[in-house]
């Protein structure tokens, strides 16, 4: 346990957990932080429409969930979705997309940043409270990348 964490309250801990952040403040945040939180929300999304099709087996679930997690489907649904978004979104994506970090070896680097652009964007919302948002472009990159 970090001396951050030890310090918290209980109180302080759970009102940590459920803070929903201004714009202006998730904007302020790196990217690369959004990212790491969108990266959660997304795979999350991914694990909850699977078994909502039905799929129980445990293997089963990770093969297909990586179907829809890896950074080429990632990309694959960002690049399609740009269009769609609004120019707030775009910028988030955008930021995301050119911060500097060390694709995997089995990633295509630009692949690999577009990921990072979608998953920054996925941060930027959930962060933010925006949830109606993030379901309608989580369902939207499901429909996009569900082949």
């Amino acid at each position: 346990m970090s001396s951050a964490s030890a310090q918290l309250s209980h109180d302080e801990i759970a009102a940590a957990l459920i803070r929903t952040y201004s714009k202006a403040e998730a904007r302020q945040m790196n990217p690369l932080t959004l990212a790491y939180i969108g990266d959660v929300v997304y795979s999350d999304y991914i694990r909850r429409y699977l078994v909502a099709e039905g799929l129980t087996k445990v293997d089963r679930l990770t093969k297909r969930s990586v179907h829809f997690v890896r950074a080429s489907a990632q990309a694959k649904a960002i690049r399609r979705m740009l269009p769609e978004l609004t120019d707030e979104e775009r910028a988030i994506v955008r930021r995301g997309r050119n911060t500097k970090s060390m694709p995997p070896k089995h990633a295509e680097v630009m692949d690999y940043r577009y990921a990072t652009g979608l998953e920054a964007l996925f941060g930027y919302l959930d962060l933010t409270g925006s949830r109606e948002r993030e379901l309608a472009l989580m369902t939207r990159a499901i429909e996009l990348t569900d082949d």
